[in-house]
């Protein structure tokens, strides 16, 4: 398969450099907020989805974009 990003690189190191300025100023619910703003890359949701289940996948409040983008559509319910 190919890999899809839904995110430039760009984009995901803004939001990985405004979550270490959040976690210096002692926010560290708001760093991982934001974190989870950028795509989870799919071979890592995919792995999270096998091994602590579809639940807490959905739960985790992660970005899901790259993944449904490179597994397709129906990858959660497969």
């Amino acid at each position: 398969m190919t890999k899809v990003e839904t995110m430039s690189i760009s984009e995901k190191l803004d939001i990985a450099i405004a979550a270490i300025e959040l976690k210096k100023n002692g926010d560290f619910e708001g760093a991982d907020r934001l974190l989870k703003t950028a795509p989870l890359p799919p071979h890592l949701a995919k792995v999270m989805k096998e091994k602590m289940g579809l639940d807490v996948l959905l739960n985790s409040g992660w970005n899901l974009s790259e993944a449904e983008a490179e597994f397709g559509s129906e990858w959660l319910t497969k």
